[in-house]
């Protein structure tokens, strides 16, 4: 069975749902560490608010950073950080060395 096409606003609207399920996602899954994100996904809730900060640059629209953490966060981003980030462990990092080797 194929995909179903649909017109551009219906794809849209469907994609904006869908980014704003995967947003209230992340937010209630404080558990969830970035590093975690990025060692199985390959992107984390920073990669989001950067993508959501590009594209709104592509339409002319200038988000600073720490406001587009806060669109994904869902608060400042440093608050966040006091309230759910935890120190990587030895082997979160060793993983993400692993799959982001350095030059």
């Amino acid at each position: 069975m194929a995909a179903p096409e649909f017109d551009a606003a219906t794809r849209t609207e469907l994609e904006a749902a869908a980014f704003r399920r995967l947003v209230a996602h992340l937010r209630e899954r404080t558990d969830v560490q970035n590093i975690d994100l990025m060692n199985l996904a390959g992107f984390c809730r920073n990669c989001l608010s950067r993508w959501y900060r590009e594209e709104a640059a592509e339409k002319g629209i200038e988000i600073a950073d720490p406001d587009a953490r806060e669109i994904v966060y869902g608060m400042p981003y440093k608050e966040w950080q006091a309230k759910y980030q935890t120190e990587a462990s030895a082997e979160q990092k060793a993983a993400f060395a692993k799959a982001n080797p350095q030059p």
